[in-house]
């Protein structure tokens, strides 16, 4: 789910893309490596913006299969060597990844009343069991139900 305070945030990361897309294309280049099927029955989709990554990397690159200079996604090391330096400047003891990102999500969800199976749907998770890992950081009781009594002001 994209929250609508990140909404003007990503037309603008979209049109920062669309101009980048468009120089590689007039250079040359810009072209989506497409599953054959696809490429087949629509012959110039490699082209379409629609087909690009929305984070792209700074720099074109050779596809080592095909030979194809193109400009691939940014690599996620990037994203997990960010996160690694803001924990350490934070002078954090704790063990913190982006993966970290997605259970806190998930737990606040949880701590904010919303079923367990909203969750599991958000996060994608086939059995409730995998999202129920996430009510043990709840500190509430079975089935994390709270008593109506911590609810009385």
């Amino acid at each position: 789910m994209l929250p609508s305070s990140l909404a003007e945030p990503l037309k603008h990361q979209i049109a920062y893309v669309r101009n980048v897309h468009e120089q590689d294309i007039a250079q040359g280049y810009g072209l989506m490596e497409l599953p054959f099927a696809l490429a087949c029955k629509y012959s110039n989709a490699d082209k379409e913006l629609g087909w690009q990554y929305i984070f792209p990397s700074d720099r074109l690159s050779t596809d080592p299969r095909s030979g194809t200079i193109r400009r691939h996604h940014l690599n996620p090391s990037g994203l997990q060597r960010a996160v690694r330096a803001a924990v350490k400047l934070a002078k954090m003891d704790k063990l913190v990844s982006p993966h970290t990102f997605r259970q806190c999500f998930a737990t606040h969800l949880l701590e904010a009343g919303y079923e367990i199976r909203t969750v599991q749907e958000l996060l994608g998770h086939k059995d409730v069991k995998t999202t129920m890992i996430y009510t043990h950081v709840l500190n509430r009781g079975p089935k994390a139900v709270r008593s109506p009594l911590d609810e009385v002001k």
